[in-house]
């Protein structure tokens, strides 16, 4: 409300939808500087228990959920707010992957300036070596759903590819370490990935 321009970032979804804990990563971020977009993918639906959040993920298609995050990339873009000419894009555990998914499309393009995935579905080799933007990766050491070889070695393609990138691993850490209204939060761990996230924000977008 002050009249300056900042930089963009896009909030991605975790597999239960756009729910409180997304709206508040997505104030978080705002208040730290940026011009946020949480695009909601479910368009209204939000689980609460884990067969709605599975029965919603297989219902939505991952080739239309890019697009609309490329679309919300847009839309940030030419807001006379948004300073940036890229955006930032942070995704957590569903949108992890997404956020992975929009990097490798965006490839040739230009509009995302880095893919922050949270504990998000690793790209293969072969796609991670096709990515152009920065990524920074946060993971739990003891994710049962990711195995940290395929996050390793999808870091290890990025360097070999010239891709600036740093893979963190959270030792004692599980999938959505860092949602903090679930049982598997980890203060120490969410609070240093927090500080990565806007170390690495403010390097490749300013703030």
């Amino acid at each position: 409300d002050d009249g300056g321009a900042y930089p963009a970032a896009v909030v991605i979804q975790e597999w239960w939808g756009l729910n409180e804990h997304i709206q508040d990563v997505a104030r978080r971020l705002a208040l730290a500087g940026y011009v946020v977009l949480s695009p909601d993918l479910y368009k209204g639906q939000v689980a609460t228990e884990p067969d709605e959040a599975r029965k919603l993920v297989m219902e939505l298609d991952m080739a239309a959920a890019v697009a609309e995050i490329g679309s919300a990339i847009d839309f940030l873009l030419a807001q006379e707010n948004v300073s940036s000419t890229q955006a930032g894009v942070v995704g957590f555990c569903m949108g992890g992957g997404l956020a992975l998914m929009a990097a490798l499309a965006d490839a040739g393009v230009g509009k995302v300036g880095l893919a922050a995935p949270f504990y998000g579905q690793p790209l293969t080799p072969e796609q991670a070596a096709q990515v152009q933007a920065p990524v920074l990766g946060l993971y739990g050491a003891d994710d049962g759903g990711i195995p940290v070889d395929q996050v390793q070695a999808m870091g290890e393609a990025l360097t070999a590819a010239g891709i600036d990138n740093e893979i963190q691993i959270y030792a004692g850490a599980p999938h959505a370490f860092f949602n903090d209204t679930r049982e598997s939060y980890r203060p120490e761990a969410a609070a240093d990935a927090w500080q990565r996230l806007l170390t690495w924000f403010e390097k490749y977008l300013g703030a």
